[in-house]
C-alpha cells in the first residue's frame, strides 16, 4: 500500500465526507479476487493523482456499517465522492482507463 488512506468508521466522515479533494473510495476484501486484480491498478492511480485525487481503501469486513450505509452488496465497488457526495460509481472489476474515467471530470 503506498499513497492510499485505509479508512474504517472511525476516519470515514474526515477523510472521505469531509475531504476538500475528490476521493476514490474503495470497497474490497481480503478474500475478493477482482478486488486483487484491481489493487495495483488503483495503488498506481493513488500514485499518480496524489494532491489531487484522494484514494481510501475501505475493507468491508473491517467496517461493515460503512458498506451498509452505501448499500455495497457486490465487490469490488467504486464510488467517487465530491463535497462529500457520491458523484460516480462502478462494482466489478476494470481496466486503468475505466477506473480513470470514473473521477477524471470531478477533478
Amino acid at each position: 500500500m503506498g499513497a492510499e488512506v485505509v479508512v474504517i468508521e472511525e476516519n470515514f466522515e474526515s477523510e472521505v465526507i469531509n475531504s476538500e479533494i475528490p476521493v476514490l473510495v474503495d470497497f474490497w476484501a481480503q478474500w475478493c479476487m477482482p478486488c486483487k486484480m484491481i489493487g495495483p491498478i488503483v495503488e498506481e492511480l493513488a500514485e499518480s493523482y496524489k494532491g489531487k485525487l484522494k484514494v481510501a481503501k475501505v475493507e468491508v469486513d473491517n467496517a461493515p456499517a460503512i458498506a451498509d450505509k452505501f448499500k455495497i452488496i457486490s465487490i469490488p465497488t467504486l464510488m467517487v465522492f465530491k463535497d462529500g457526495v457520491v458523484v460516480n460509481q462502478f462494482v466489478g472489476a476494470g481496466s486503468r482507463d475505466h477506473i480513470e474515467a470514473l473521477f477524471k471530470d470531478y477533478l
